[in-house]
C-alpha cells in the first residue's frame, strides 16, 4: 500500500512499499518511524537540497529520542515537476552541505 504524506510546502510526497521496504531493510532502527517521515516532512528543521543531484531535496529534524540515541532524521525526497517521491530515509548525525532551501527561525 503507497502511502501519500504531506511536507511543509503542501506537496504530496509519494512513499512505495518498495521504498519503505528498502528503507526498513537498510536501516533498521528506521522499523515504526511512519510517524516521524510525516513530522519530519511537515515541520523540518532544515531542508538542504543535494550537491549530487539538484531534483534530491534533504528533509532534516532533530531528535532527543531514536531508537539509535539523539540524531536528525534524514528524508531524501526526489523533486519532478508533477512527482515527489522517497528515494530513502535514515537517522544521522551531520546535515549535508549543500544549499539551504528552507530553515526554521
Amino acid at each position: 500500500m503507497m502511502r501519500i504524506l504531506t511536507d511543509i510546502h503542501n506537496r504530496k510526497v509519494r512513499l512505495t512499499d518498495e521504498r519503505h521496504v528498502h528503507i526498513e531493510s537498510e536501516h533498521p532502527e528506521m522499523i515504526g518511524q511512519l510517524d516521524k517521515l510525516q513530522e519530519t516532512l511537515l515541520n523540518p528543521d532544515k531542508i538542504v537540497r543535494s550537491r549530487t543531484d539538484s531534483q534530491v531535496e534533504l528533509f532534516y529534524r532533530y531528535y532527543d529520542v531514536t531508537p539509535v540515541t539523539q540524531k536528525y532524521l534524514c528524508i531524501v525526497v526526489k523533486v519532478l515537476p508533477a512527482d515527489l517521491f522517497i528515494l530513502t530515509a535514515y537517522f544521522t548525525d551531520t546535515i549535508k552541505k549543500g544549499d539551504v532551501l528552507w530553515q526554521r527561525n
